[in-house]
């Protein structure tokens, strides 16, 4: 970014969900860049190993370590948050980025739709885990990766996982709406604290997102991805909202393009916001620190 010196993430420590490829992987590299202690948080040993060592040598910054956790696993998310814990005094930065898209409705091992569980739940479960060390460290950051999407979206409390009729977009859309009534909701509830909490819009990016929509997808589709953002460009919003001096103190927005922008009816609504997080609660078995 162009209002800091490259070293203004120094003594920083990130911790980037989904960060093996995409977005993910291109806001590790920039924050290694910066100098953060970049701490990639991926599903498989194999391909985080990988991506570990690519933004070690592209940044020139050795400080890039690897957590392993399937994040449609509730058990694995607890053991990754107390590994971190284990592992690292501080957290500066939580960037909540792992999300899926999914064609026909599928179901993590504890039930749970898993476009649900991974783009939403998982946020709002290693959010409240890491809460306390993040408070311990701040002025500290969560940010969260969601999509204009969630303006085709919406959260019916009857049908949060798809369970009366499913629609994969539709489902993804619901799950972005979630990102961003989450962290309304989560920056009320921080106010005061030091913690700051905002969210995003990455950019049309040209990842591997869609992925399980491959056999389905037309030949103009295919042709279409090529007009698609790179990672390193979707990564450019994330890395600001992590890094930049000049958002230290703001909480509670959606941003596309390093700026504010606004957001759905629905988003706002609070009576939808508290109930969302009653829900999340309840979903996820988890209670956050008060």
């Amino acid at each position: 970014m162009n209002d800091s010196p490259h070293n203004r993430m120094n003594g920083k420590v990130v911790l980037i969900t989904g960060a093996n490829s995409g977005i993910g992987r291109a806001s590790a590299l920039g924050l290694a860049r910066l100098g953060a202690t970049v701490v990639m948080l991926c599903r498989s040993a194999k391909r985080g190993k990988k991506a570990q060592s690519w933004v070690r040598k592209h940044s020139r910054n050795d400080d890039v370590h690897l957590l392993l956790a399937d994040l449609s696993r509730r058990q694995e998310i607890f053991d990754a948050a107390n590994e971190f814990k284990g592992r690292f005094r501080r957290l500066d930065v939580l960037l909540n980025n792992a999300g899926i898209l999914t064609r026909t409705r599928r179901l993590t091992a504890g039930g749970i739709e898993v476009q649900f569980f991974v783009n939403h739940l998982a946020y709002f479960l290693m959010t409240g885990l890491l809460l306390d060390v993040l408070r311990d460290s701040a002025p500290s950051r969560i940010v969260n990766v969601a999509s204009t999407a969630h303006s085709r979206g919406t959260l019916d409390f009857d049908n949060l996982q798809g369970e009366q009729h499913y629609d994969g977009w539709q489902q993804y859309g619901n799950t972005k709406l979630a990102n961003i009534v989450f962290t309304y909701e989560l920056a009320r509830r921080l106010e005061g604290s030091g913690v700051t909490v905002n969210c995003l819009h990455p950019g049309v990016i040209h990842t591997n997102l869609m992925s399980n929509y491959s056999k389905a997808l037309s030949g103009l589709w295919h042709m279409l991805q090529w007009f698609f953002k790179q990672p390193d460009e979707g990564a450019t919003t994330p890395v600001f909202l992590a890094s930049s001096p000049t958002v230290a103190d703001e909480s509670g927005k959606y941003y596309r393009n390093c700026a504010p922008m606004g957001t759905t009816e629905e988003s706002n609504d609070q009576v939808v916001q508290r109930r969302l997080w009653e829900a999340s609660e309840s979903l996820t078995g988890f209670t956050f620190p008060a």
